[in-house]
């Protein structure tokens, strides 16, 4: 089941749980549950929920640039101190600069990325190739994120590029293979492993959730790729938060059918000894 942008495919975006978990410089984690909103881990690890829209992704405004911004279309900000920008159909990314960094489509067709100012101000980084690094044509970005080393970061289904901070278009790792891959109900076998969130560190090692396989994965800057965790279906993360030397993992309850309220979500912490423990679960 792809992951599609509001511009042209609203449909599939619609059809998926929500990929978006964020954590402050407190140590709060910040997830979206398409189901019923936003939630609030407290550095305590109470659940609170804050509710409102239940959208798909999610940014997080450390320093409160956004909040008087106007923002893009299907953008909107909830809270202030930290300033949370969430975004109902297409991925959403604050750069190491403290700009704003979102997909778009140009005129041709082609999908491009934007750099939004604090101020307003618009302008492509970007015009990505038309096809994904496995030939098929490019249509969407399954995420979206700004790695602590400057660069951009997206990914396709089975494939990771990344846009430098000169422009250029790189590809990171492409066909991912994961052993032992798991059937998650909702997501079709020729999705392959349907990388979704990312999440990369100041040395440029990346850490991305393969929704297609219930897995979250570690790839080195050179494309080796290690499995960290194997969930079982139904369960299977969808995004992925990076704080210290903890990984924060959403995961999800995936259903075959198109059931917002079925799709619980869930936090999952490892450590970076390997402990791996759920925190926080949403109870319906």
């Amino acid at each position: 089941m792809a992951v599609g942008l509001a511009f042209f495919a609203a449909t599939p975006a619609m059809a998926h749980p929500g990929s978006a978990i964020v954590v402050d410089r407190l140590g709060q984690v910040w997830f979206l549950d398409t189901g019923d909103g936003l939630w609030k881990i407290d550095t305590h690890g109470a659940l609170i929920r804050i509710g409102g829209n239940r959208f798909h992704w999610m940014a997080l405004d450390q320093d409160n640039r956004f909040s008087g911004a106007r923002l893009p279309r299907d953008v909107t900000r909830v809270g202030e101190s930290p300033t949370l920008l969430i975004a109902s159909d297409y991925p959403i990314a604050m750069g190491r600069d403290g700009n704003l960094y979102y997909p778009s489509v140009a005129p041709n067709g082609r999908v491009q990325i934007m750099r939004m100012l604090p101020a307003g101000l618009a302008s492509v980084v970007v015009t990505l190739p038309a096809t994904t690094a496995n030939g098929a044509p490019l249509q969407w970005l399954n995420g979206l994120t700004g790695g602590a080393d400057g660069h951009l970061y997206f990914t396709e289904n089975s494939s990771i590029r990344r846009v430098t901070m000169q422009g250029q278009v790189e590809t990171v790792v492409k066909d991912v293979h994961v052993v032992g891959c798991a059937r998650i109900p909702g997501n079709a076998p020729s999705d392959g492993p349907l990388l979704r969130g990312l999440s990369v560190d100041a040395a440029g090692m990346i850490y991305v959730a393969a929704s297609g396989c219930g897995s979250l994965l570690k790839i080195t800057p050179q494309g080796r790729v290690t499995k960290l965790v194997q969930l079982e279906p139904p369960w299977s993360p969808t995004a992925v938060a990076l704080f210290g030397t903890d990984v924060y993992v959403l995961e999800y309850l995936h259903t075959e059918i198109e059931d917002r309220r079925a799709w619980v979500p869930r936090v999952r912490k490892v450590s970076a000894d390997g402990n791996s423990v759920v925190i926080a679960k949403v109870e319906r």
